[in-house]
């Protein structure tokens, strides 16, 4: 049974199965509210675009059939759901600082055209600008007809643009000040030396700084200057998963490849 009661939202992981129940409150982006296996509505809405955007509709990861001749690479993944899609398809998580791994910025040539779909999950926040070869190399991954699944921070405000923290980033380390404070040290391009402080990282220091906020207006241009199509923001809710949506930005997004059919969801 899924539905509402009293404030609380009963619903079934679309990534463990579980039948959870949960309050309205804590169904935010980034809070875990699977009691089995600790999902968020982010992890949630990823394994909800991945299901329609292969099958037309939405099913739990553990109804998925098995279908080792799909291939899937995933980007630092969530630990949630990485093995169970590794039972279901040809997936591989991937990562910049360890094996298997996979540098989005430089990708080897080998891995153009060998992907069904690819997850990039609050992962280019992060990645050392320019950003633009990244989505560039997203497309390069994806084979005719495959499928990308994008999350990323990002504003909708009217006008708004990406903001980018380092914009001459090159030659870089981050460095704890006398306070304790870290601080970035640059080396641009040309030689001259740059000083950051008031540093964000996400989820722990040095390996996961913030480089940019994206904006959603940016984010279309990135994609359609790649060679996809324009993406397709995944706005509704979706209560029969535990997938809540109380506000307009930071949406998943699925992307195809320019040229391609789109299924709708």
């Amino acid at each position: 049974m899924t539905g509402w009661h009293f404030g609380r939202l009963l619903f079934r992981c679309n990534i463990c199965g579980a039948a959870c129940e949960e309050q309205a409150q804590n169904l935010e982006r980034e809070v875990p509210s699977c009691a089995s296996c600790g999902s968020t509505v982010r992890a949630r809405a990823i394994l909800h675009m991945l299901s329609t955007e292969l099958y037309g509709r939405s099913v739990a990861l553990p109804d998925f059939p098995v279908a080792k001749h799909i291939r899937g690479i995933g980007l630092s993944d969530s630990h949630v759901y990485t093995g169970r899609l590794a039972e279901r398809f040809d997936y591989t998580n991937t990562f910049l600082d360890r094996e298997p791994r996979l540098d989005i910025t430089d990708v080897d040539p080998s891995l153009t055209g060998t992907a069904d779909f690819v997850i990039a999950s609050d992962v280019f926040e992060h990645v050392s600008p320019p950003v633009s070869r990244a989505f560039h190399n997203l497309r390069r991954l994806l084979k005719p007809g495959g499928v990308l699944l994008f999350s990323a921070p990002y504003t909708n405000s009217a006008g708004a643009m990406t903001v980018e923290h380092f914009p001459d980033l090159y030659d870089f380390e981050i460095l704890p000040d006398t306070g304790g404070k870290p601080r970035l040290r640059n080396v641009t391009a040309t030689g001259a030396v740059q000083f950051y402080d008031d540093l964000v990282f996400h989820g722990g220091d040095g390996q996961t700084l913030e480089m940019r906020v994206f904006s959603e207006t940016s984010l279309v241009q990135e994609f359609l200057a790649a060679g996809f199509e324009a993406p397709h923001i995944y706005t509704n809710s979706d209560f029969e998963h535990g997938i809540v949506w109380n506000c307009s930005w930071s949406l998943p997004m699925a992307v195809r490849p320019a040229a391609t059919t789109r299924r709708e969801s």
